[in-house]
């Protein structure tokens, strides 16, 4: 299988008048495609950037990060992907944690961190040099991109990437899918990122079809893009397309070239993705996963509704699933529950210069832990419950955040719901929900939500105890719900939420 470098250039030698991508006003043709690539490699060579150096990126998304990406994978260096909705502080640790040599930065916002060469980048104004690149080569298992987990508290960790996986993952879309040369991507997912690596940067360069990138995701560009564009597949964390579904023009736009919603990044709320669907005409599948382990599971277009909606889909044999009790012990075979755990080429190769964070990726034996308490059925697809660390302990209870998130959205106000827990003096948490209403939607109270409850059969013990209701969810860098904000918001607002 050629890299990606080299399939950038096959394209631009067949094809090279076709657009490959297009962000905003911007559109890049195959061509100029290879060509920027080109010529951001020999800018870096010039820099004196050698084989095997870091250089990281910091761009919003559109065709340069792109072009970047590629150049640099030209020059022999490895990418060091950072989000473009990174801070300035989690920009210069993962500079220094990376040991990068240089840094391509949009040469439009304020000044970059110190501590390292910058060239500044932009869509209309991309490096060029003279140098001679050195060729990657054709190591699709040497390292070949770094990027941040997407957590929210602390600072992030880098995953280490090689080519390999993602190829080995376009191969499972394809076929989940049923992609071809005659789609037409939109990917609203930041570029460093997994969900974004792989509808961004690989399957839409393997197939050598258009790809569009929004510079920040906004519901109405993204609805408007998909009808210019004739979008066949449309890539989008939970709450950008519950984004999409509650924009109020959203019926006023042809989507009917859409066939297919990859979404996942976070619980899939059935309800949404069911409404999502009957409004469009598309197919929403999944793969369950993170940026460390790769896929576990999918759905494919020929998955049952119920299947494709209420299950993260079948278990990848090639993944080796089991899930582990809290001991340890192995319990795929009761169907669990129990953190999922996989070894498969879809993994990464662990984190960059991290022990300590690879001691807790890996079990004793070598399995990478998701973090995530899934369970099993009799068919092999599996049904996630919520990640481990994400319960809300009540008087000793285990409540899990996400069946409260998932009952607090069948609310016809709610856009998008996160349960955190409230510390509490008497039982240790109490749970909080933090809402997101649709547009134009009456203001929404406690008693009101809990009414709504009680008429759908939910039990107390999955009611929200407090609710704070927010204009905007804070979101993360890869485009999830913040959670990390949220659980040091909530400690402010102990005396204040309402109750």
């Amino acid at each position: 299988m050629p890299t990606l470098e080299q399939l950038v250039a096959a394209h631009a030698a067949a094809q090279g008048d076709d657009v490959a991508y297009v962000g905003g006003e911007q559109r890049m043709t195959w061509r100029e495609y290879d060509a920027r690539a080109e010529g951001i490699a020999a800018a870096l060579v010039d820099a004196g950037v050698a084989p095997g150096d870091r250089v990281a990126v910091c761009l919003p998304d559109g065709p340069a990060v792109h072009a970047c990406f590629v150049g640099i994978e030209r020059a022999g260096a490895v990418v060091v992907g950072i989000g473009p909705r990174a801070g300035r502080r989690e920009v210069a640790h993962l500079l220094g944690l990376t040991g990068a040599s240089l840094l391509l930065w949009a040469s439009d916002p304020e000044d970059p961190p110190g501590g390292v060469a910058t060239i500044a980048v932009s869509e209309t104004d991309l490096p060029v040099g003279r140098g001679a690149p050195a060729k990657r080569g054709e190591d699709l298992d040497a390292l070949w991109l770094l990027n941040s987990t997407s957590g929210t508290t602390g600072l992030p960790k880098c995953v280490m990437h090689h080519q390999r996986r993602w190829l080995a993952f376009h191969d499972l879309a394809v076929d989940a899918g049923e992609l071809s040369s005659r789609d037409v991507f939109l990917s609203a997912l930041p570029a460093p990122f997994g969900f974004g690596l792989w509808t961004g940067h690989v399957t839409p360069t393997v197939l050598g079809v258009p790809c569009v990138v929004l510079p920040r995701f906004d519901a109405e560009a993204c609805l408007a893009a998909i009808e210019r564009e004739r979008v066949t597949v449309l890539a989008a964390v939970s709450t950008q397309f519950v984004m999409v579904l509650n924009a109020p023009t959203l019926d006023r736009y042809d989507l009917t070239s859409l066939r297919v919603l990859f979404t996942g990044g976070e619980m899939v709320p059935e309800r949404r993705a069911a409404e999502f669907e009957d409004r469009t005409g598309c197919r929403v599948l999944q793969f369950y996963g993170s940026n460390e382990t790769g896929a576990l599971s999918r759905t494919t277009v020929r998955d049952t509704r119920e299947r494709r909606l209420r299950t993260a889909g079948a278990v990848i044999p090639s993944m080796h699933v089991r899930l582990l009790a809290d001991d340890g012990t192995d319990v795929t075979a009761t169907g669990g529950p129990g953190v999922a755990a996989c070894r498969g080429p879809l993994c990464c190769l662990g984190y960059y210069g991290d022990p300590a964070a690879n001691d807790t990726l890996y079990t004793p034996d070598g399995w990478m832990l998701t973090g995530d308490r899934c369970t099993l059925d009799a068919d092999g697809y599996l049904t996630v419950a919520g990640r481990a660390s994400d319960f809300i302990i009540r008087g000793g209870k285990n409540i899990s955040a996400a069946q409260v998130e998932d009952e607090v959205s069948t609310h016809p106000a709610v856009a998008v719901a996160a349960a955190v827990a409230m510390p509490d003096p008497v039982f240790g948490e109490r749970v909080c929900a933090y809402v997101e209403l649709r547009p134009h939607a009456a203001p929404l109270d406690l008693a009101a939500l809990q009414d709504h409850l009680v008429s759908r059969g939910v039990g107390k013990e999955l009611w929200p105890e407090y609710l704070v209701v927010l204009d905007v969810l804070p979101r993360a860098s890869g485009g999830k719900v913040a959670k990390g904000a949220l659980r040091d918001d909530v400690r402010r607002r102990v005396p204040t939420a309402e109750r």
